[in-house]
Order: C-alpha cells, then sequence, then structure tokens
C-alpha cells in the first residue's frame, strides 16, 4: 500500500485526539479490502468524520475522499490536500470533472471514502445523493462497504472524553438493474441502523440545557 506522506503526516498528527482523547474502537477492518477499487459510505455527523475513517482504515488503505471544493480557497489548505490526494466537488452542481477524477482513482484499484449524505447531519435524516452509487456502477468489480461513526460529535466535549466507534460493515452486493440512488439509500439505511443522526457536541450541550429548562419551567407551572 502506497500512501503519500502528507496523507500520512495528517493522520499521524490527528492519531492523539482520535485514538487516545477519543478512544477509538475500530470493527470490522477485514471487511475493507487490502486492494482494488473500493468506495466506503459513512454517516456524516461531525467534521472530523473524514480524518477519524482515514485513521481508522489507514493500516489497510489510504483512503481518498471528495472534498466541497470551497476548502481549497487556502493555499495552504489546498496544498495539504492536494498531496493527500483528496478530490475537490463543487456540491450540488454534479461536478462531472470531480466524479471523473474519483472514477480514475477507482479504475486505477484506489479506494474512496464518500459521504452520500453530503454535509454533516446536525441531528437531521439527510437525503442520500446518488454520487457514491454513480461511482459504483461506472467502474465493475467496485467493492461497496458501508461505515458507521458514533461518538465523533463529542470530540469537542471538553473534558468529557468521548467513545469513538468505527465499524466497516460487510461489502454489499450490487443487485442487477439497481440504480445509483437505490444503492445509495439501501447502504445507507443499513449504516443508519446503528448510527442515527447526532448533534454536534456543544450543540448537543446547548440543546439538553434548553430541555433542561424547559422540563424545570414546566414543572413550576404544574
Amino acid at each position: 500500500m502506497s500512501v503519500p506522506w502528507v496523507y500520512r503526516l495528517v493522520m499521524v498528527a490527528s492519531t492523539p485526539a482520535v485514538r487516545w482523547w477519543g478512544r477509538l474502537d475500530v470493527r470490522g477492518l477485514e471487511h475493507l479490502p487490502a486492494e482494488g477499487p473500493v468506495v466506503v459510505m459513512p454517516n456524516h455527523d461531525s467534521a472530523w468524520d473524514p480524518v477519524v475513517v482515514g485513521i481508522a482504515a489507514l493500516r489497510r488503505r489510504h483512503l481518498r475522499a471528495l472534498a466541497k471544493d470551497s476548502l481549497w480557497k487556502n493555499p495552504a489548505i489546498a496544498w495539504v490536500l492536494d498531496r493527500m490526494g483528496q478530490i475537490p466537488v463543487a456540491r450540488g452542481t454534479g461536478d462531472t470533472g470531480a466524479l471523473a477524477a474519483a472514477e480514475q482513482v477507482l479504475r486505477e484499484g484506489g479506494a474512496l471514502g464518500v459521504f452520500p449524505e453530503g454535509t454533516v447531519s446536525r441531528g437531521r435524516t439527510m437525503p442520500v445523493r446518488s454520487g457514491a452509487g454513480r461511482l459504483v456502477l461506472a467502474v465493475p468489480g467496485t467493492v461497496v462497504v458501508g461505515c458507521r461513526i458514533t461518538g465523533v460529535t463529542d470530540i469537542v466535549r471538553v473534558p468529557r472524553r468521548p467513545r469513538i466507534t468505527v465499524e466497516f460493515l460487510p461489502p454489499t452486493t450490487v443487485v442487477e438493474g439497481e440504480s445509483a440512488a437505490e444503492l445509495g439509500r439501501r447502504v445507507m439505511t443499513e449504516v443508519r441502523t446503528g448510527a442515527p443522526p447526532q448533534i454536534p457536541g456543544r450543540a448537543k450541550a446547548q440543546v439538553a440545557f434548553r430541555e433542561l429548562v424547559a422540563r424545570h419551567d414546566a414543572e413550576r407551572s404544574a
């Protein structure tokens, strides 16, 4: 497995926050093929998710990702992302250039991490986009692996330590005649079965506080 040194450096630099502070528990890593084209489809509840999945998978694969193109506006960040092998995508535009670049990664036997929900859920049920499924169907032989991420939304709730779990699910069989959208929805339904949408840490604490105050006011007025 050839991993760019910048990618490895970013993963190593992030490891203390994820593995030590987050008490990372990786499950089902054997389901992630060590070689050949693969698309990993995780749920997305935290901005930390791409790093967490990258660290969880690093012992077997270098996961390249489609990231929002606005990140490339900062020259320093753009330099890092380019050398990590990440692919800029203009969200909501059907970016054919980004999809073509991602397809090429798969044709060369690479691994992609694609978040079918498109953006952080913030506790909402998000629609599943068809892009991940389109990539799978475009390159025959691509393996589809769902990925459940839990606990990452608590990573910023200092001093409370999170318990982060990344679970790679058994590969999904592509059904003949199934559309890209149907494939994506089927995978994400399985993923979300064990990882319901979560509100990010600080926002979660604010919501909990408001609910506590509301209950207190209701009890006083009863």
